[in-house]
């Protein structure tokens, strides 16, 4: 299924989704997520905060991945100006298999009975059937790996979302779904948001392909409160699973993880 068309260097890929090629002009990840009009001092310490205070004031949907030490020690090899670009790739690499782990967590699933080699029937779970990921092109394809390395052969679709360069708009150019999206549970990638406007568009085009509000889980790194207000008051149903609430979002995440900045 096709919304607009693709741009000039995107390819069709495996699974029945498509994909835009890397050399591509940065406008998504510079474009899509703009930066927050508010200032902030380059040396100034801006608290994160808590699991508590986001329920609080996003609700039960919105959940923070559990910042222990390790969690912190990426979250903070991520944002140092200093880290080497493959040091970059490896931390967020782990940060993004936490978070893809963690969503999985938020999939419904039913119990089911197995017969051991021994003999003895064990009671455990199984996914319900019907699931897949959609990421936003491009930085969310860095997510991709982290959901194939935990679901062999998950479909995967992919939307491209543009920004206007003179009204800041953003709006849908491309999307590539299974044909049977409207009837599964998707996990929708896309590791920064500043505003929140390229995931509205983002959910808005899944819902016009029969996907409901209630089986989209939002898999993110990094979230702005601007960003997760915005998207909490246009979707309340909608599940974010997201690492770290801040008001400091770390825009380069894409270019840095590619090797284009």
């Amino acid at each position: 299924m096709r919304t607009g068309s693709p741009s000039s260097n995107g390819s069709q890929s495996e699974e029945g989704s498509s994909s835009s090629d890397h050399q591509q002009p940065q406008q998504e990840d510079q474009e899509q997520e703009q930066q927050l009009h508010t200032p902030t001092h380059a040396h100034a310490v801006v608290p994160a905060a808590t699991s508590e205070e986001i329920q609080a004031e996003y609700g039960s949907n919105l959940k923070l991945l559990e910042c222990n030490s390790q969690v912190a020690e990426l979250l903070t090899i991520l944002r140092d100006k200093n880290t080497t670009r493959s040091d970059f790739k490896f931390y967020a690499d782990r940060l993004i298999r936490l978070v893809i782990e963690e969503s999985l967590n938020q999939l419904p699933y039913t119990h089911c009975d197995v017969e051991t080699p021994t003999g003895a029937i064990y009671e455990g779970l199984k996914y319900r059937s019907g699931n897949c990921g959609v990421s936003i092109i491009r930085s969310g394809e860095a997510m991709e790996q982290g959901l194939r390395d935990c679901c062999r052969s998950i479909r995967i679709g992919k939307i491209l979302v543009e920004s206007d360069a003179n009204t800041h708009e953003a709006r849908v150019v491309y999307a590539r779904f299974p044909d049977d999206i409207g009837s599964r549970q998707v996990l929708l990638m896309y590791p920064i948001m500043s505003t929140g406007n390229t995931v509205l568009q983002a959910v808005n085009v899944l819902r016009e392909h029969g996907v409901p509000e209630s089986c989209i889980i939002l898999s993110n790194l990094f979230c702005t409160p601007m960003a997760a207000r915005t998207v909490v008051n246009a979707f309340p149903k909608l599940k974010i699973l997201t690492s770290e609430l801040h008001p400091v979002a770390p825009n380069h995440f894409g270019q840095k993880y590619f090797g284009t900045d």
